[in-house]
């Protein structure tokens, strides 16, 4: 997948990120294959179609053309729309401080001892990289 193809800015909706998690799940798919996978109750079909377009227009999404029907497939990676949703969690509430997200979640006691020891062995291995 290719860096920077959507807008920075863009956030998704409820809605958007159940179809993208859909989508980088199985890669590509057409609506009718989405729309399987969808818990109950299912939305229309013409409602996953209009979602989809919506992310084609955003640019998270393409399409190949097969016959009367699209087969979607995301341009945008799990990684780069997370990567960017961090950064923007960062700079809008933690004074662009990953340090600060951290501090955060530890004071509001959402680490178990397995999350601290897991940190504990990044920050060892960090430190012996620089």
């Amino acid at each position: 997948m290719r860096k920077k193809l959507f807008n920075e800015t863009l956030t998704l909706t409820k809605a958007e990120e159940q179809i993208m998690q859909l989508l980088w799940e199985k890669e590509r798919a057409f609506v009718n294959d989405l729309l399987e996978q969808m818990s109950e109750p299912k939305p229309a079909r013409n409602t996953v179609l209009t979602v989809v377009r919506v992310l084609e227009k955003k640019g998270f999404v393409k399409h190949k053309k097969f016959g009367n029907t699209h087969l979607y497939f995301p341009v945008v990676s799990r990684s780069e729309y997370l990567s960017n949703s961090l950064t923007r969690l960062s700079s809008t509430y933690f004074d662009n401080s990953y340090a600060n997200i951290v501090n955060f979640f530890a004071e509001e006691g959402k680490f178990n001892r397995s999350d601290i020891r897991r940190i504990e062995n990044l920050l060892h291995t960090l430190k012996h990289k620089r």
